[in-house]
């Protein structure tokens, strides 16, 4: 079987799309051939990603949204259908965690507060439910489309302090497989949902963790992660585009209510 990726005439929407790892993937997508609408809360930052893409050689469009807001997805909406008149891809990227909702030394879990732990559990679970309703019905009424979920290693076991994030991203995992389910019985065989769990990748978001602003060195948690995943090493935004690329081309055609694990063997590895 020749396997490769073509998504000329496709369009793809990727929310938080002005992100380290959401730019690296709408700049895949539309090296593939997609036209992409870059999503994000911060419209100007969108509309960079989007003019680099337009500079490479690709078709983007940068749009501010709040994916917590159905107005603000309906208005996007409107925006991508017409400048590109259809939604083929849809990529759920907005989420993050806060030191709000993460404990520590100076935080205990009895510290934290419900609008806190609130913010992360709405912005993960709900920020991948709202736009899945915005921009899926535009596939539920044509029959067709793929839909790509963040979901991380903290949904196949709970990291420590971080417990809003982790029911968050365990909750995109059960919503992946359950609208998936819901798609093919209620609107058509041809939409899929999948999900990817990135592993432990150096972001800004959770660099605070993970390395010592004092030594540049590892913190202790950062330590622990890398002696735990036996690959030894942080991911790269770049380890994540095979996937997803995989998961838009025909050659996924079967795989449907999936969660792929890009982890350097950390949700293999039982510590001994």
């Amino acid at each position: 079987m020749d396997i490769k990726v073509d998504l000329k005439g496709k369009v793809a929407v990727v929310t938080g799309g002005a992100g380290v790892l959401c730019a690296s993937m709408s700049k895949a997508l539309a090296a593939h051939g997609a036209k992409v609408a870059v999503l994000d809360l911060r419209g100007e930052d969108a509309r960079r990603v989007a003019g680099e893409i337009n500079a490479a050689g690709g078709t983007a469009i940068g749009v501010a949204v709040d994916v917590l807001n159905k107005e603000s997805l309906e208005n996007a909406k409107a925006e991508v259908l017409a400048s590109f008149g259809t939604v083929d891809i849809l990529i759920n990227g907005a989420g993050g965690n806060s030191p709000q909702a993460t404990t520590g030394p100076d935080k205990s879990f009895f510290d934290l507060t419900v609008q806190g732990m609130q913010n992360i559990l709405n912005l993960n679970f709900m920020g991948t439910v709202i736009p899945t309703q915005v921009f899926g019905q535009v596939m539920a009424e044509k029959k067709k489309g793929i839909i790509i979920n963040i979901s991380s290693m903290a949904a196949y076991t709970p990291l420590t302090r971080t417990i809003a994030y982790s029911a968050a991203k365990a909750a995109v995992s059960n919503f992946t497989q359950w609208m998936a389910v819901h798609f093919n019985q209620e609107y058509s065989k041809e939409i899929r949902v999948n999900a990817i769990a990135p592993g432990f990748l150096l972001t800004e978001q959770n660099r605070y963790l993970l390395i010592d602003e004092k030594t540049g060195g590892p913190t202790k948690r950062g330590q622990d992660i890398l002696n735990a995943t036996p690959m030894g090493k942080y991911g790269a935004q770049e380890d994540l585009l095979g996937a997803v690329l995989f998961l838009c081309s025909e050659a996924a055609s079967f795989v449907n209510g999936a969660i792929i694990p890009i982890d350097g063997a950390f949700s293999a590895y039982s510590g001994v």
